[in-house]
């Protein structure tokens, strides 16, 4: 039965098959985004145990709260969604908004591997990432995606998302954590 975890080193094998999914997308080339710009970075070193143990290290450091984060963006707690030792995808949320996050980017990001996608598992791991959120104090969570993503605009809505409007090619939805 799949769920939402902590990232671990049980999933390393199948992670670097999603990350070579992604890729082959031409995903590296999106520096933009959080997985374009670690595919940039550890794309080619991912392998190796210790720098996979140190990535994990990093994105524990990005949740803490009494720490700048390590890339420069507020503090984010990152789950992977797993079924067993397979990486199914992943889910940031970020705790908090700054201007960028709140016209674009929003307070969740996330991913289903290519391989795996249209079978229901981006809505379960948005719905299994809100009672997350909530321990976090996030009461409603700004979730935004392209204006040409279909089955992500599902997915959200699917999870109870709210239109609000769209920015900037962006639709941005507002889902309230309790439920």
């Amino acid at each position: 039965m799949p769920e939402l975890i902590a990232p671990t080193a049980r999933v390393h094998a199948s992670f670097l098959a999603a990350m070579d999914e992604l890729r082959a997308e031409g995903r590296d080339s999106t520096s933009e985004t959080t997985v374009g710009s670690e595919l940039t970075e550890y794309g080619d070193i991912w392998h190796d145990p210790g720098v996979f143990a140190d990535y994990m290290a990093r994105l524990r450091t990005d949740a803490r709260e009494t720490a700048p984060p390590a890339r420069g963006v507020v503090p984010m707690t990152t789950l992977w969604y797993v079924d067993g030792d397979t990486y199914l995808g992943r889910l940031a949320i970020r705790h908090r908004l700054d201007d960028f996050l709140r016209e674009y980017g929003g307070h969740i990001g996330y991913g289903v591997r290519a391989s795996v996608r249209r079978r229901g598992h981006g809505t379960a791991m948005l719905r299994a990432a809100l009672p997350h959120a909530r321990t976090l104090g996030l009461d409603s969570l700004l979730v935004t995606c392209d204006t040409d993503n279909v089955g992500s605009r599902k997915v959200i809505e699917a999870c109870g998302g709210l239109l609000e409007d769209e920015r900037g090619g962006k639709l941005r939805y507002w889902i309230c954590t309790e439920g």
